[in-house]
Order: structure tokens, then C-alpha cells, then sequence
């Protein structure tokens, strides 16, 4: 990977618009690197330095919709509101979700062999990056492909977006969702009709099995409640 080096002069961090039309917004070269000291210290995201214009284009939203016409201007005031819930907007739109249906299927194929071995014996699930639930609800087919109905299973699905959590908790995905097959669709999945033709909504079954919550991963404490059997980290 090639560094890039980057101008600690206070023009835009947008270099590929030189010479075309300004941005709306001013964001130079300080703010870029102060936004990437932000969000690793509220939640342990490393920017690599190349990221200037997909920072530009997702802090940009921020802006127009509380009304700043810089960056600058909207970082000092984010900072000088500790306890703003724009911190948690602010997180979200820096936050990249990739995920899929059975991800990394050779994961599944281990949680389903040990669901076997201990058959009717409880047990707890952390899924700590849902993202939009394609991962947690992967988890819930496994449980009920390789237990049946009703598994003795309960699977904690958390993020640190909330976007992406309120997504997941609906359930819904288009039709042609990557990771599911025919028969998959078939068993866990319910059709949309008339103006929701084109989309799948997750059974109910599934649903019962998992409970969505936000967390961030730095802080201190989890508020998680007992000890898990198996954990599914994020992976890149």
C-alpha cells in the first residue's frame, strides 16, 4: 500500500475537484485529520489517510443537517457538547457496513456442529457487529436448521451504528439478498406482496431468537448480561 501524504495547509481535502467546482463545504486538510482522531477515540475506527473524499461525502450530510457551513464549525461545536446525540450520528456516518447472508460460511458449519453436540442444552450467542442482521439471522437459520423449531438459543446481535440496527431489527431485505438459497428463502423467509413485491421479510421464528441493542466495543463496560457460549467478531 502506498502512503499518502497529506498538506498540513488548510485547503480542501478534496484534491480530485481542483480546479472544478468548490465544494460546498469547507473541509481542509486539519479537519480531515482531526475528524480521523475522533472516531478511533469514540470508537476505535482507524481512517486510513487516503479516505478524504468518502469523509467529505459522509460528513457532509452531517452538516447540512444541523446547519454548519464547515467543518471546522461543526466539529468544535460537537466537541463542545459531550453529551449530544450527535455523537451518535456523528459515529454512524463514518461507520462502513459489509456484510452478507452466511458470510464466511465455514462459520456456520462450526456453530452448527456444536449445537449438535450439546443438543437440548441452552445456549447464548453474541454477535458483536450486526450490522443490517444478515449475520445474527444466518446465526438463527443455523440454530433451527440443526436443532428445529424453538432452539433452546438466544443470540444477542450488537452494533455500534444504530442506523444499521434499526434496519436489521425490521427484517427486511431485498429479494435478491446475497448468501440465501432458494431453499433458505423458502423455509425462513416471507414474500412481499403488491408494493412490497421485490422484498423478503425474515419469519418470526427467527426474529423470537434474536435481540438487537447498541454497543460500542471501547467502552469500559459492557452491559451484556452473563456469559456467552460462543462469540461472532467482525471480520473484514
Amino acid at each position: 500500500m502506498s502512503a499518502v501524504l497529506v498538506s498540513s495547509s488548510p485547503s480542501p481535502a478534496r484534491p480530485e475537484l481542483a480546479g472544478g467546482p468548490a465544494p460546498e463545504f469547507d473541509f481542509a486538510a486539519r479537519d480531515f485529520e482531526r475528524v480521523r482522531t475522533l472516531i478511533r477515540e469514540r470508537a476505535g475506527i482507524h481512517l486510513q489517510s487516503g479516505k478524504h473524499a468518502m469523509m467529505y461525502s459522509r460528513l457532509s450530510r452531517r452538516l447540512r443537517e444541523t446547519g454548519h457551513r464547515s467543518a471546522a464549525s461543526y466539529l468544535e461545536w460537537l466537541e463542545r457538547n459531550a453529551a449530544s446525540n450527535e455523537w451518535q450520528q456523528f459515529v454512524n456516518c463514518l461507520t462502513t457496513n459489509r456484510t452478507a447472508f452466511f458470510r464466511e460460511d465455514h462459520h456456520f458449519d462450526v456453530l452448527a456442529a456444536e449445537l449438535k453436540a450439546r443438543r437440548s442444552t441452552p445456549m447464548r450467542i453474541w454477535c458483536s457487529a450486526a450490522s443490517t442482521g444478515e449475520e445474527p439471522y444466518s446465526l438463527a437459520m443455523t440454530c433451527i436448521e440443526s436443532l428445529g423449531a424453538h432452539p433452546p438459543v438466544d443470540i444477542l446481535a450488537t452494533d455500534i451504528d444504530t442506523d444499521v440496527l434499526a434496519a436489521a431489527s425490521k427484517g427486511v431485505y431485498g429479494a435478491d439478498a446475497q448468501g440465501l438459497t432458494k431453499p433458505r428463502l423458502h423455509a425462513h423467509f416471507l414474500r412481499g406482496k403488491g408494493p412490497n413485491h421485490g422484498f423478503i421479510r425474515v419469519k418470526p421464528e427467527l426474529v423470537g431468537l434474536v435481540e438487537f441493542a447498541p454497543l460500542n466495543l471501547m467502552d469500559a463496560v459492557y452491559s451484556i448480561g452473563r456469559a456467552f457460549d460462543m462469540c461472532f467478531a467482525a471480520t473484514c
